[in-house]
């Protein structure tokens, strides 16, 4: 039977091409189907990584490491704040911290205040030196533009500043900017808004040391993979630190919320935030601040299972949607290939009639008519593949949201349109089968 397989195929296509536009509108249904389908898993995909981009970029998950350490309220409340003027964070410090659990992204920090002139604009602010990590840290979307290379001579400006500088909503990439006689040259422009960013300069972090002369840190910015295993990256990266700048091992108990001049051993050098922390007890008195970080562990925990929750939710009321979608539109088109089948069966009833008589077995005349329904269906697909992509890059590109199509998806796609014409096709086949030779002889 399968060795008849090559035959049956030609023989299905050389069917279909008689009536073509009769076999595109069967197809139609198929081609729908399979295009919803690829355009909801594109999506799908998109939607989520825009909305986890989105929550990434709120700082849940940041952890500020900096340099010098004071405590405010006393001893007694032992709330941990920096001064980052300190000279006991290093470049070595910031690529330790790279190696623990749970960490994305790191990057050093160096800020400074000074002039910045492009053309005959000059301008007085803020001048950020950072890692190319410190785009993912804050899950920036540069554009337009790139992210600068780490130890180059380029620079990323933020909106704000791009307009007072160049003029509003014009591309200053490839435009020069010099800040205390070295020249930069902007590569990309950040929306971000977050922490005054849209009004900074941000270049290579070196190139911030050269300028100010040192050699070490003020901060290393550090991104946790999970805004709620913030807490925990905290706690981890005030051990290493302590170990790093042979300080006196912590009480037992104590962590980088605790009070640094509580516990056992030498208090911290420097100083260990979250991001949830430090908007947690942003303009709290001070004892309200304290029992808020002592709870902050259980409060990531509760944000990141609520975060999930509704990425769950967002995510899975979409696939209903557009699976109902496609679920229909298959349908339709698996009951379109079963009529055309059942048409092509009477049609051709004295062919079925020949065919048997001259020996042909019930089976092969199945198989011959599931061929034709199977060959419709895959047509249809690969027809809607094409059209499934293409509508996902435009929706995609409208709504600007990354869109990721994988090949086991086009592979699902395909084989979903593969198995409605085996099963819509099936009672066609099994009809023509069935057929009496000398009846179907008898047909005109």
């Amino acid at each position: 039977m399968f060795a008849l397989m090559p035959t049956n195929i030609r023989l299905a296509i050389r069917s279909l091409s008689r009536n073509r536009l009769r076999t595109l509108l069967t197809m139609l249904g198929i081609i729908i189907g399979v295009a919803a389908v690829l355009t909801m898993v594109a999506l799908g995909t998109g939607a989520r990584a825009s909305v986890e981009g989105e929550v990434k970029s709120a700082g849940t998950r940041l952890v500020f490491v900096r340099a010098g350490n004071y405590t405010r309220g006393g001893e007694g409340v032992g709330i941990a704040s920096g001064l980052g003027a300190a000279e006991t964070l290093t470049p070595a410090d910031a690529q330790a911290l790279r190696g623990l659990a749970g960490v994305a992204q790191v990057s050093p920090q160096l800020s400074l205040r000074a002039s910045v002139a492009a053309g005959a604009s000059r301008l007085f602010t803020q001048i950020l030196g950072v890692s190319p990590d410190f785009a993912g840290a804050y899950a920036w979307d540069v554009r337009p533009g790139r992210m600068f290379a780490a130890s180059s001579h380029e620079a990323v400006i933020g909106r704000g500043l791009a307009d007072t500088l160049f003029g509003k909503s014009l591309d200053p990439t490839g435009k020069t900017i010099q800040v205390r006689g070295q020249e930069y040259t902007i590569v990309g422009v950040t929306n971000d808004q977050s922490e005054g960013h849209g009004d900074m300069l941000f270049v290579p972090w070196q190139a911030v040391q050269a300028s100010m002369g040192i050699g070490y840190l003020q901060a290393i910015v550090v991104a946790a993979e999970r805004a709620g295993d913030a807490s925990s990256v905290a706690d981890a990266a005030k051990t290493l630190l302590r170990q790093r700048h042979h300080l006196a091992a912590a009480g037992k108990n104590q962590s980088y919320i605790s009070a640094q001049g509580g516990g056992a051993g030498a208090p911290d050098d420097f100083t260990v935030e979250t991001q949830a922390a430090k908007a947690l007890t942003q303009g709290l008195y001070t004892p309200a601040a304290a029992f808020a970080l002592a709870n902050l562990p259980k409060l990531d925990e509760v944000t990141l299972q609520e975060m999930a929750s509704t990425l769950d939710r967002a995510s899975d009321t979409m696939t209903a949607l557009l699976a109902s979608i496609a679920g229909v539109s298959l349908i339709v088109g698996g009951i379109g290939i079963m009529n055309i089948m059942l048409v092509s069966v009477t049609e051709r009833t004295r062919e079925i009639g020949l065919r048997v008589a001259s020996g042909a077995r019930s089976s092969d005349v199945a198989l011959q008519f599931l061929t034709e329904a199977v060959t419709l269906s895959i047509a249809g697909g690969l027809i809607g593949l094409v059209l499934g992509l293409v509508a996902a890059r435009l929706v995609g590109w409208a709504l600007d949201w990354p869109v990721s199509v994988s090949f086991s998806a086009i592979a699902l796609a395909i084989g979903i349109a593969a198995l409605v014409g085996l099963v819509f096709g099936s009672y066609p086949a099994r009809r023509a089968s069935l057929l009496d030779p000398i009846d179907a002889l008898r047909t005109e």
